[in-house]
């Protein structure tokens, strides 16, 4: 067998990613810029570019006997990258590699099928076989570095000269055009990957900060409030017919006295990013997943305040909200009651009665975290008596189905997390008594069905449809505490734009907490009476 330089090696296995592992960044480029006479010089030119930049990537992280390791991991990783982007157009970054280092084993399931066993052995193992069984000419290291040095010269001539020649057309491909940038395989999800890792290195270790030091129940405060907030997964608020949605989706919940806000905007697009953000102190502007995970949030704020707090939770996990306060997962069936092909969010309130009964003083804080609507196999998502919208989408390969078939299983969900929702609040009304109950509902981001192309969540927020940020928040008080909250004037408001960042000083307000750290204006309930 012939043996071949590692310059050379490089060379090809960058050819070869931009040839096959672009799809989806090409496709998006084509969109901006059609393929015709006025672009093709262009477009050659942004290939060219994308296969010098990937060479010199390449070159600077691979040194003579880490090549084959290297080269490997990332035809792997590019085929992987590519498969989700060209599937579900979806973007790899920093926040998108969170998520999938908090994916569980039963998520991932979801994500896999016959299409990515193709990508994954197509464009990952059998180009990887060919680099391991390679024959390398290593030569001397001097000669090494010099060819090494060789390339990235002509490499950087090239991109040069790219720019220069088509100086107008990069100009606003960087200036207008600047999230194409992040369907760029493999550059972008290497970029990603070290600012994730980089997130995590700290050259002093980081205390934990605990906030609202001072917060306390005034001992005037004589009513025991009983609240449950539901996070909701994946709930895009334009599928809610209380939203104004053709479907009845609401069917249980539009004969409860609830308050529906229209206009809330989630504080990320995905739940590793907004589950701790709602709960935060920090609104999304200042909020860091990192200082997140090392500052209390208004569970222990609760807590340290005598609230009984508890979380139940249906989907992966709290995403570290819940580490200092009662956690109880019910993805099981040993946990959960209600299970079938998966288990069931109704299943957390199956003893939710006895817990409440079992704390016969202090006021209770209850969080369930559903399994809600949570992509793509949505048809899994809800019992089959809830089958109502047909005919469903059975596959999580959702480019395989039409849209009238993907948006019929993820409106049955929705209809179910509606039963769910009823049920939660009839729990309340049965406590009327000895309680002072309410419930809020808000779903942690939306969903893309398909529009433009574009399936899932975890799209960068800046380039991220509204489906994937607006989401549904719905509110309902039991009678007892009708008498201090003002619920006509509330409903008015219910159009006015309201974000995650109320979340935190919302649940402070009701749960009638006195902290420094509440701001009233920021409370969805107490800010209209100012």
């Amino acid at each position: 067998m012939h043996s071949l330089s590692s310059t050379r090696l490089i060379i090809a296995v960058s050819a070869f990613l931009i040839l096959f592992g672009n799809f989806a960044f090409f496709s998006n480029v084509t969109d901006a810029y059609p393929v015709g006479i006025k672009n093709i010089g262009f477009l050659l030119s942004l290939a060219v570019l994308s296969a010098c930049i990937t060479s010199i990537l390449l070159a600077l992280i691979c040194y003579r006997y880490t090549i084959k390791p290297v080269l490997i991991t990332i035809l792997v990783a590019s085929s992987v990258t590519g498969y989700f982007m060209d599937t579900y157009n979806v973007v790899i970054d920093d926040v998108m590699i969170g998520n999938i280092m908090a994916t569980n084993p039963a998520e991932a399931s979801d994500l896999l099928s016959f299409r990515f066993a193709l990508y994954f052995l197509l464009l990952g193992i059998l180009p990887s076989v060919l680099v391991y069984k390679a024959t390398i000419d290593y030569g001397r290291p001097r000669q090494a570095i010099t060819s090494r040095l060789v390339l990235i010269a002509v490499a950087l001539a090239l991109v040069t000269a790219s720019a220069l020649v088509f100086s107008n057309f990069y100009a606003s491909f960087l200036r207008e055009h600047k999230p194409l940038r992040y369907y760029a395989n493999p550059a972008y999800y290497i970029y990603s990957t070290a600012k994730y890792a980089a997130s995590f290195i700290s050259l002093t270790p980081r205390a934990f900060a605990a906030i609202a030091q001072d917060a306390l129940i005034p001992a005037s405060d004589e009513h025991r409030e009983l609240v449950i907030l539901v996070v909701g997964e994946t709930a895009r608020a334009d599928h809610f017919s209380l939203n104004g949605y053709p479907r009845e989706t609401n069917p249980y919940l539009k004969n409860k006295n609830v308050v529906n806000f229209t206009n809330f905007w989630a504080c990320g697009t995905s739940t590793a990013h907004s589950l701790p953000c709602m709960f935060s102190i920090y609104g999304r502007s200042q909020f860091d997943k990192n200082k997140a995970d090392n500052t209390g949030n208004v569970l222990d704020v609760l807590q340290h305040s005598g609230v009984n707090v508890l979380w139940l939770d249906n989907n992966s996990d709290s995403k570290g909200v819940a580490q200092r306060v009662p956690f109880e997962d019910y993805r099981k069936p040993d946990k959960n009651p209600v299970c079938d092909t998966e288990c069931r969010d109704e299943g957390m309130l199956a003893n939710l009665q006895s817990y409440i009964d079992g704390h016969p003083a202090g006021d209770i804080f209850i969080v369930l975290h559903q399994m809600g609507n949570h992509g793509p196999a949505y048809h899994k998502r809800y019992p089959a008596k809830f089958e109502v919208f047909k005919p469903t989408c059975k596959t999580n390969q959702l480019e395989d189905c039409t849209r009238e078939e993907i948006s019929n299983a993820y409106d049955n969900a929705i209809l179910y997390t509606d039963y769910f929702l009823a049920k939660t609040i009839d729990i309340l009304e049965h406590n009327n008594d000895r309680f002072e109950p309410a419930l809020i509902y808000v779903s942690d981001h939306g969903e893309s069905l398909g529009e433009n192309g574009i399936y899932l969540h975890g799209l960068p927020y800046m380039i991220a449809p509204d489906n994937q940020k607006h989401v549904p928040v719905i509110m309902w008080f039991g009678d007892s505490l009708l008498h201090e909250i003002n619920l006509d004037a509330l409903k008015k408001t219910r159009h006015e734009r309201f974000s995650h960042d109320n979340i935190f000083h919302t649940i402070l307000g009701l749960m009638e907490v006195r902290t420094t750290a509440y701001d009233r204006k920021m409370d969805l309930i107490k800010h209209i009476n100012d």
